[in-house]
């Protein structure tokens, strides 16, 4: 089982600057992709930027040249640096994180594939 926690929500304003962290742990062989994602009451969750283990990063066109994302693979750590916010991006930012478990088995420790979402953290950008 892997667990994500998420830090570094709260209130701002308009024009302001917020850095989440994501944090895994747990049963990891590797980790893939780790990613944010954004969700708003009675809308769906949307992808707001992703980077795999390669640096690669695609970002969500309402956040590109504001939002950066960054990971830190020896700590199992992603964060999301948010510049310029603005009161649309309120919302509750959830880390997901993708990859391989580890077996047990020394010989063979890679593991089945898991998928985990952490619990969430509220952004509130006020005008």
């Amino acid at each position: 089982q892997v667990a994500l926690v998420e830090t570094g929500g709260g209130l701002v304003q308009a024009g302001g600057s917020l850095r989440l962290s994501c944090a895994a742990s747990g049963n990891i062989y590797s980790i893939n992709r780790m990613g944010w994602y954004r969700q708003t009451p009675g809308k769906l969750r949307e992808l707001a930027a992703v980077i795999t283990s390669g640096g690669n990063t695609n970002y969500a066109d309402s956040v590109k040249g504001r939002f950066t994302i960054s990971r830190d693979s020896a700590k199992n750590s992603v964060y999301l640096q948010m510049n310029s916010l603005k009161p649309e991006d309120t919302a509750v930012y959830y880390c997901n994180a993708e990859g391989i478990a580890y077996s047990g088995n020394y010989f063979e420790p890679a593991g089945p594939e898991f998928g985990s979402w952490g619990q969430g953290t509220q952004v509130t950008v006020s005008a």
